[in-house]
């Protein structure tokens, strides 16, 4: 982008963010970096390819879908972004949340910083503040009907799967990773996770509050205390290697009903920490289940 140009552009995002649109952006091919997954995610479904985002090495293994583009650039960690690569990219406008507050002053330095409240301190239930991040973002960029026709799309899925698992039976599903064979994180109100499964009609067999990222990490004893008899475990990848095969030799594990068959099942992982793509991923796998255990 030509100097002049560029510094036209960078008034005018100044003062769109400021109103909550841009009209620049409609016009302009701005280069956008993310530095959170559900925000790079958003990115695609509104027809923008990132210049660059964190954390692009584990992308397959936390985000699976959308696939990202080759010509994107990885930035390295989230809390240790690599600064000479960001520079080197000239972007114009930089994506972070809350978790990365810290790194924002230097940021600043770089490109014009947009925050997205989604996973804060303030708490909150998680999709409609990923439904609103969706639309500010959106206005931002001048991608507003874009913004729209995805999260239609979204709730349109929503609806579909609520309906399949209206027919199915809305069986109650405990949701964990394992962090090894004595330590799961369960995931509950506000997360994104539990704000699904209510949204399509899925009870969620762990009542107790998380933390405002929507989990709790627990104890394998604890998933004692789901006493409803038609729960079932849904234990998220990735499982580390050891994990199963010690639960299955030991005691505690096996006086749990999740134990027994058909009482847990593995699915392939959604990112519990993202935003609505991650939301409707989660709903296919869940639904897709119990389809399967009707």
């Amino acid at each position: 982008m030509p100097h002049m140009h560029r510094r036209t552009f960078m008034a005018g995002l100044a003062a769109g963010l400021l109103q909550g649109a841009c009209p620049l952006f409609a016009a302009e091919a701005p280069r956008i970096v993310s530095l959170d997954y559900g925000l790079s995610s958003t990115l695609l479904s509104l027809g923008v390819v990132p210049a660059g985002i964190a954390d692009l090495a584990d992308w397959h293994i936390w985000v699976v879908e959308p696939e990202m583009p080759p010509s994107v650039v990885d930035l390295g960690a989230a809390m240790q972004v690599n600064f000479e690569v960001l520079a080197a990219l000239k972007p114009d406008l930089i994506l972070t949340t809350p978790y990365l507050e810290q790194l924002k002053p230097k940021l600043e330095t770089v490109a014009t910083v947009l925050q997205l409240d989604i996973y804060a301190p303030d708490g909150g239930d998680i999709l409609p503040k990923a439904i609103a991040a969706t639309r500010k973002l959106g206005a931002a960029i001048g991608r507003t009907a874009e913004a729209e026709d995805f999260i239609g799309k979204a709730e349109a899925t929503f609806d579909a799967c609520s309906a399949r698992v209206n027919r199915a039976g809305p069986r109650p599903l405990a949701l964990v990773n394992l962090l090894d064979a004595r330590h799961a994180r369960i995931y509950s109100s506000p997360g994104l996770y539990d704000n699904v499964l209510a949204r399509i009609g899925i009870p969620n067999a762990w009542t107790d509050k998380s933390n405002y990222w929507g989990f709790d990490t627990i104890g394998i004893e604890d998933l004692s205390k789901v006493r409803d008899p038609e729960a079932r475990l849904i234990i998220f990848e990735p499982v580390p290697p050891d994990a199963l095969p010690t639960l299955a030799e030991s005691p505690l594990w096996n006086t749990l009903p999740f134990s027994r068959p058909g009482g847990y099942a593995i699915l392939p992982g959604a990112l519990m920490f993202g935003m609505v793509n991650e939301a409707v991923r989660f709903a296919g796998l869940v639904t897709d289940y119990l389809e399967t255990v009707s």
